[in-house]
């Protein structure tokens, strides 16, 4: 294939959150308190545009914000996916693009009410966040149980949705892949028996590697911490590609430092670098773009 010059993307943006700005959190998520911002929606559409993007799958929010960008994204030619907002177990990280739940009932009537609502998928969250300052730290929760997450997934794709999980550490990785989730987004710290579960399940890995990457000589994290993970992080991707494993590419845009548009390209570019090669890169990431099309949809 033909690989675009830097100021356009090869493939879609597969892992957004037009509610947040990459440049801070707090400020960016407070200009939707009293409603989703249709300017700043629209602006995410321009910058996607200007690349020649064409495909943003987002990861939902607390506000409205993406179920907002859904109506909007037809104007401006772009296939837009959203689960609206994420579910997350009360008690572990997630408050902060979607809805929590206590007991599986009331994830179950969740997932209803997205699947009413117009949700193309669900977004679960299986674990916390990375530590950039420590090496090899999950804050916020470790990992859900492998039966809870295996009855998450059953619930969603018993509504007719597939399944997106926000899953880092090796062994939640594993739990994902298979209890059935069909994409693992972040998928940091891999190692042999995670790779081998998402190789053997199918379930296609969408590494955001651009969040680290775009963090280094920042000052806002450790370092020598950041430039373990984006060493670790390149690794596991070149390992996981080996294996087979399904690769798509998402940036996580809206996060810190990676801006809607520009992210993509930052991500590609991460993952070039990981695979070793642009045509190995771009056979890999079309074959991922594609499974995530065609499964993140209502089936």
């Amino acid at each position: 294939m033909t690989i675009p010059t830097a100021a356009h993307a090869p493939f879609g943006e597969c892992h957004a959150h037009f509610a947040m700005d990459g440049v801070n959190y707090a400020q960016g998520m407070a200009r939707h308190k009293d409603g989703p911002s249709e300017a700043h929606i629209r602006a995410c559409f321009e910058a996607y545009r200007k690349c020649d993007i064409a495909f943003v799958r987002d990861g939902g929010d607390k506000y409205g914000v993406s179920a907002r960008a859904k109506r909007i994204a037809p104007e401006y030619g772009i296939d837009y996916r959203t689960p609206l907002f994420a579910i997350h177990r009360e008690g572990v990280y997630g408050g902060i693009v979607g809805r929590g739940f206590a007991t599986m009932d009331e994830y179950a009537t969740l997932v209803e009410e997205a699947c009413a609502a117009g949700a193309d998928f669900i977004k679960i969250m299986t674990t916390g966040i990375m530590d950039f300052n420590e090496y090899g730290r999950i804050m916020y929760g470790s990992g859900l149980p492998a039966e809870e997450v295996r009855e998450m997934v059953h619930i969603a794709h018993a509504c007719g949705r597939a399944v997106m999980a926000h899953t880092n550490g090796a062994r939640a990785i594993q739990v994902a892949a298979e209890a059935g989730v069909d994409s693992v987004e972040h998928g940091n710290y891999l190692d042999d028996a995670a790779i081998a579960a998402l190789a053997e399940h199918g379930t296609c890995l969408v590494p955001t590697m651009a969040v680290a990457h775009n963090l280094r000589r920042s000052g806002l994290y450790n370092e020598a911490s950041i430039e373990r993970i984006c060493t670790m992080e390149r690794e596991g991707v070149h390992a996981a590609w080996e294996a087979g494993v399904t690769i798509a590419c998402g940036s996580d845009a809206g996060a810190v430092r990676v801006p809607h548009g520009q992210g993509t390209l930052d991500e590609y570019a991460c993952l070039v670098e990981a695979i070793g090669s642009k045509d190995a890169a771009g056979e890999a990431l079309a074959r991922g773009q594609d499974y995530i099309e065609r499964t993140f949809m209502p089936w």
